[in-house]
């Protein structure tokens, strides 16, 4: 099965130039002056037994002032580190490239879809990085993550495409070890998260998923950073730019709204050393407030479609399902209120002045899109449209020579 691999690599100003407040968020993206995770991974690119794959790296910057900075240091970074696999480098230049081919053939409506800006734009590319190249199976894979396992990729494209208990398994989740080798999260957990209770609700769901036999089985969550995603879905249904974070599983809920399951392999892991997050929890609350906020709003406002299968937050678990439900907004409303109080109590007046503010953007601009379920509809039919654009040999062919790399 031809494969495609593809890696993000996020990096930001340097460390002491800091984070702007025009800057796009994301967890952990590396200061350029840092030497950062991305020649790690690649290094542990040498324990997989089967390299017969394409990878292709994103290049990923948090400003467009500092784009052709990040550029060089990533295809430096890739220059260096011999990955004995055929590898290509995406980024800035080639996105212009390719939105200048399109605008050629008259095809700028498709030119929005390809981003490197935000989480779900920059998996779309992963896809659409895929897809370009040809290849049935796109493996996606985060920068922060390290290959233990020689058979990763068997394990990866071991059910991709094949029959399982009367249905084509075309999406299979993995999972995270962590630091300390465990798949659930080994984090505090403090007064404020009463109403918060994030961490159980995903520790529960692991341990029944993850924890518990068959191998595969459905899963009403997935790590964006260990997904492999068959040509026949990734062709159908893309990930959803209207969600800031927590694409993979609005992912996961686009793909059951259009009838596909969702599959996870519990012996499919990646271990997973991210640097620590720098952002205040004000502010990682609020990004948690943007995603399930609007994912409450697409399945509240689903409406019965030819070909669509109705998803409720009962179907999606523990989690993310306990925040999708119509308690939502107290949860924020309370668990604002008593962060605020944390903050106060340590003299940290804008923490809590932060959390209010929560308060009001949950019910603002949180939820500024009237129907997200149409929006999917909407965005769905212009995605096809580009991959049927691109399923053409010659298209693909003549895109890869503008951008130097080898279509076979």
């Amino acid at each position: 099965m031809k494969t495609t691999m593809v890696i993000p690599s996020y990096w930001g100003r340097k460390k002491t130039e800091g984070w702007k407040e025009t800057d796009t968020v994301y967890d952990h993206p590396t200061p350029l002056d840092e030497k950062g995770t991305l020649g790690r991974a690649l290094k542990s690119l040498s324990t997989l037994k089967n390299k017969d794959f394409n990878l292709v790296i994103l290049g990923v910057s948090t400003a467009p002032d500092i784009q052709e900075d990040v550029e060089l240091k990533i295809s430096s970074i890739v220059q260096e580190v011999s990955t004995e696999v055929r590898t290509f480098f995406f980024s800035y230049s080639q996105l212009s490239k390719i939105h200048q081919y399109l605008a050629n053939h008259n095809l700028d409506k498709f030119s929005p879809l390809l981003q490197l800006n935000g989480y779900s734009n920059i998996r779309n590319l992963c896809l659409f990085s895929a897809h370009l190249l040809g290849s049935e199976a796109a493996v996606l894979i985060d920068d922060d993550e390290i290959f233990e396992d020689p058979m990763f990729l068997e394990k990866a494209l071991e059910f991709i495409g094949q029959n399982f208990q009367g249905d084509k398994v075309l999406v299979v989740a993995g999972y995270y070890i962590n630091p300390d080798n465990d798949f659930l999260l080994n984090k505090e957990t403090t007064p404020w998260m009463t109403y918060w209770n994030k961490i159980d609700c995903m520790n529960r769901t692991f341990k029944e998923i993850i924890g518990k036999s068959p191998r595969l089985k459905e899963t009403p969550f997935a790590f964006g950073g260990n997904l492999v995603v068959h040509r026949e879905l990734f062709t159908h249904v893309p990930f959803d730019p209207y969600i800031t974070r927590g694409e993979d599983i609005d992912f996961l809920i686009n793909a059951r709204m259009f009838g596909y399951k969702f599959f996870l392999d519990n012996q499919l892991s990646i271990k997973h050393k991210p640097p620590p997050k720098t952002h205040p929890q004000w502010r990682k609350l609020r990004e948690d407030i943007y995603r399930f906020v609007f994912e409450k709003r697409k399945l509240e406002s689903q409406k019965p479609t030819p070909n669509m299968t109705r998803i409720t937050a009962e179907d999606l678990g523990y989690y993310p399902g306990e925040f999708l439900k119509d308690d939502l907004e107290d949860r924020i409303f309370r668990s604002n209120l008593m962060l605020a109080m944390d903050y106060l109590a340590q003299g940290d007046k804008k923490g809590a002045s932060e959390c209010i503010n929560n308060i009001y953007l949950a019910n603002t601009k949180a939820s500024t899109m009237a129907n997200p379920f149409q929006g999917l509809l909407q965005l769905q039919k212009v995605w096809k449209g580009l991959m049927e654009y691109f399923s053409s040999e010659k298209v693909c062919q003549e895109v890869c020579g503008l951008l130097n790399f080898t279509y076979e």
